[in-house]
């Protein structure tokens, strides 16, 4: 089970998605039952200026995106780390996806909180796991397969 801390910077999110803090804990619990996870995460949902800044200072990418996770160091157990997402940049993802917001958002917590537990996309066997990891939580969501 997951302990969310949930922080709103942009109430661009909480206008788009009323029930903003149960689609994030219900994500982040469909997440943690594929690994058999639990701990606390730390959610910011902020706006596109504030993830570019983040974006630059921690990845030397000067350009916004749509999540960026921070693991925490193995000795601040049971804190898992912090995810941050941009509403504006997954507002314009899911439009072009032609997906529901909480659906998009509910992938984007799933995918950081496997950063967060470890895994990465860095090649493709990597990649295949994660996404698959990705998928069954959604499926369990009622979502449907995000890499169609």
């Amino acid at each position: 089970m997951i302990e969310l801390d949930l922080r709103i910077a942009d109430p661009a999110w909480s206008e788009a998605i009323p029930d903003i803090t149960a689609i994030c804990e219900t994500a982040l619990n469909a997440g943690a039952a594929q690994m058999s996870a639990s701990g606390e995460v730390s959610v910011l949902l902020t706006d596109n200026d504030d993830i570019q800044t983040l974006n630059k200072d921690w990845r030397g990418k000067d350009k916004p995106t749509d999540v960026l996770s921070f693991p925490s160091d193995p000795m601040d157990r049971p804190f898992l780390g912090d995810i941050a997402l941009a509403f504006g940049v997954m507002q314009i993802d899911a439009a072009d996806r032609a997906l529901d917001l909480p659906q998009h958002l509910s992938h984007l917590l799933i995918h950081g909180l496997l950063h967060l537990l470890g895994h990465d996309h860095k090649d493709d066997t990597e990649a295949a796991e994660m996404e698959s990891l990705e998928i069954a939580a959604l499926a369990s969501l009622g979502w449907p397969d995000p890499y169609r």
